[in-house]
């Protein structure tokens, strides 16, 4: 009986262990909402950043308030937001800016496409107005005389007219270099707009860096203006000098943790005497060899383009001249005059614009400024005293290089080739293997 009593103690204690740990278990499931902060509406992102600032200070302020313990954390988070906005907003500046260097750059494409569908309409245009206008002069001149032959002179005179004056306006506003002048932009916006995307890439983008970058798209937009009117580039220059797109460099003072991150350096920032003596030969070849014949063939290029540019409108008049006589003196110079001067005014057009002269001499005037401004880049880093205000001696001699069209070790054979009392004639190989 006693083991009766037992059994039926532990079962009941059993049946009741089971009834708590089913009524722990079935506890029943409480919903928990989550609290969102309060966000301003229709903000901009600086001032959604000031806002989270500001936010953050008053919550942790508020906590520290309550709890001292929570002093420490509220000060660490919102120190925090506060050394990063300046960074967050010159990147924002950044971003801005990347978007007008875009839309220029687009701007300048769609621009040049244009005046190249200008050139070619023109061109065959105004060829197809003078050898009708030829073709009018010889039917006339072959012709009796009577209305059909008063009809084909005048006809003729209006299209030598309508010609000469469409080509004093083509020649004026050279259409085919107005073409190379939006390539040129359009690939430097392009450059640009890549120098800013590795900058915002790496990081921490400064103040100055900032203000650099939009002194570069003015300078871009004073190179190469988009009107015609006003601000055109000048077509037939009294003097030719090397294109300039770039702002006027200064020495600037770079901190030495901007090159921490790049790799091994040597003590002075990359640079030794030999590094330097190697880019003075560079500056001395591009001076005197490459940008001179350049400089002659942009000269050779843009005179044969005067004489082009004039003897166009010249030959349209005098045909126009010869129409206008024929008939009227007895003598066959009018109509020699007529269609002769008609052929010779396409060929000159045809030579001018089919050719695009205007063009080449763009081409190489904008040749010259990219060794022009190699130069300047060159002897900005040569004349700072501070190494550490350089650019890094090793990556500028590989750009240098690759500008160049030159592997490192041909650069450095071909600066051993010349002698320190360097003239014209020490080396008769051009520095730049690209152009």
């Amino acid at each position: 009986m006693g083991t009766t009593m037992v059994s039926s103690k532990f079962s009941s204690f059993s049946y009741c262990s089971s009834r708590r740990i089913a009524a722990t278990i079935n506890v029943p499931k409480i919903k928990v909402t989550k609290i969102s902060t309060p966000r301003p509406p229709n903000k901009d992102l600086v001032a959604e950043l000031n806002y989270l600032n500001n936010y953050i200070s008053a919550t942790s302020t508020t906590h520290a308030k309550e709890n001292p313990c929570y002093s420490n954390i509220s000060t660490n988070s919102s120190t925090a937001p506060r050394t990063s906005t300046p960074n967050s907003i010159e990147a924002v500046k950044l971003h801005l800016i990347m978007e007008i260097v875009a839309e220029r750059m687009e701007m300048h494409k769609n621009i040049g496409a244009q005046r190249d569908n200008w050139n070619c309409l023109l061109t065959t245009s105004v060829n197809m107005i003078t050898l009708s206008a030829a073709t009018m002069v010889g039917l006339a001149a072959v012709g009796s005389s009577g209305a059909p032959i008063v009809a084909l002179k005048v006809s003729s005179t209006i299209l030598y007219m309508a010609a000469t004056g469409l080509l004093v306006v083509m020649n004026k506003i050279q259409p085919s270099q107005l073409v190379e002048e939006q390539r040129n932009a359009a690939r430097l916006f392009k450059q640009l707009h890549g120098e800013l995307r590795t900058r915002l890439s790496v990081g921490n983008p400064s103040e100055n860096y900032v203000n650099e970058a939009m002194e570069k798209v003015l300078a871009l937009d004073r190179a190469y203006p988009l009107p015609l009117l006003g601000s055109m580039l000048e077509k037939f220059p009294q003097t030719v000098e090397p294109a300039v797109w770039w702002p006027r460099q200064k020495q600037r003072c770079v901190r030495k943790e901007e090159f921490g991150g790049i790799g091994n350096l040597k003590g002075k920032n990359g640079w030794d005497a030999s590094l330097e003596d190697e880019m003075k030969k560079v500056v001395m070849v591009l001076r005197k060899k490459d940008m001179e014949d350049y400089l002659r063939l942009a000269k050779g290029v843009l005179n044969f383009n005067k004489v082009l540019a004039v003897s166009g409108p010249l030959l349209t008049g005098l045909a126009a001249l010869g129409s206008v006589f024929l008939g009227s003196v007895n003598a066959s110079w009018p109509a020699m005059l007529g269609v002769i001067g008609g052929a010779s005014a396409s060929v000159v057009n045809t030579l001018e614009h089919g050719g695009q002269v205007g063009m080449a001499f763009e081409m190489y005037r904008t040749t010259t400024g990219f060794f022009k401004l190699m130069e300047e880049s060159i002897e900005l880093n040569i004349n700072e005293q501070d190494p550490h205000k350089r650019e890094n001696g090793e990556l500028f001699e590989i750009k240098v290089a690759l500008q160049l069209s030159r592997s490192l070790s041909e650069l450095r054979q071909f600066t051993a080739s010349i002698s320190s009392s360097y003239k014209e004639n020490d080396c008769e190989e051009f520095a730049s293997k690209l152009f």
